[in-house]
């Protein structure tokens, strides 16, 4: 078992280090406000959760060789990605377009995102878990790493769906602490996007990612 489970950390470990959708999600979040980054860090590892269930009980596996319902989550997935995209892309233009009509903007008004700053400590923190969850649970791609990665590390021996949790739960827990790692490192860059215009860029940049992506999935 120690083999394998060496084995099974080292592949967790290289799959949350390569950027994907949940990295931008909690990266994004956590620049608004740490709060926010946490709590998109605890949803995407609830989506891991829902992936993680489906898998034990079976229901990956029907999802998985149904390319009805493969397709429409990954069609799913990949919308609400272009979704985030596309408001932080026309949020971004909007308050370039209020600076040079000459309105005078703080952070928190600047983007329908920047809001949460300094609105209610609640309404970051459902915010951020909704789009950490909803990136995570529809990418089918979550779901397929515990359809042909983990079934590798598993013993034929044993209760198939106990280790499935064991190392299902196991990887949720490792990304709690490299998502947390990740809000403390990006909530510093919080002090460089408060100036307006960086601000600006950075809803851009992170929004074309976003667009760029979903439309990666959904090709895929």
């Amino acid at each position: 078992m120690s083999v394998d489970l060496l084995g099974f950390l080292g592949v967790v470990l290289v799959a949350y280090v390569v950027p994907g959708p949940d990295f931008l999600v909690v990266l994004r979040s956590a620049t608004e406000h740490p709060v926010k980054g946490r709590a998109a860090a605890l949803g995407a590892q609830a989506g891991l959760c829902v992936h993680m269930l489906a898998a034990a009980l079976g229901l990956s596996v029907i999802a998985a060789r149904s390319p009805v319902v493969y397709d429409a989550v990954k069609l799913l997935g990949a919308a609400y990605l272009v979704h985030l995209g596309i408001r932080a892309v026309l949020a971004a233009r909007r308050a370039a377009e209020e600076r040079r009509a000459g309105r005078n903007r703080t952070e928190g008004v600047t983007t329908p995102h920047a809001k949460s700053v300094v609105g209610p400590g609640a309404g970051r923190w459902r915010s951020g878990f909704a789009q950490g969850f909803l990136t995570n649970v529809l990418n089918p791609k979550a779901a397929l790493f515990f359809l042909s990665i983990l079934p590798q590390f598993v013993h034929g021996g044993g209760s198939t769906t106990r280790q499935i949790f064991l190392l299902g739960l196991l990887d949720v827990l490792i990304g709690v602490v490299y998502w947390f790692a990740l809000v403390a490192v990006a909530a510093r860059l919080r002090a460089i996007l408060a100036r307006p215009r960086i601000r600006d860029r950075w809803e851009l940049i992170t929004g074309w990612l976003f667009i760029a992506i979903g439309i990666g999935v959904a090709a895929a």
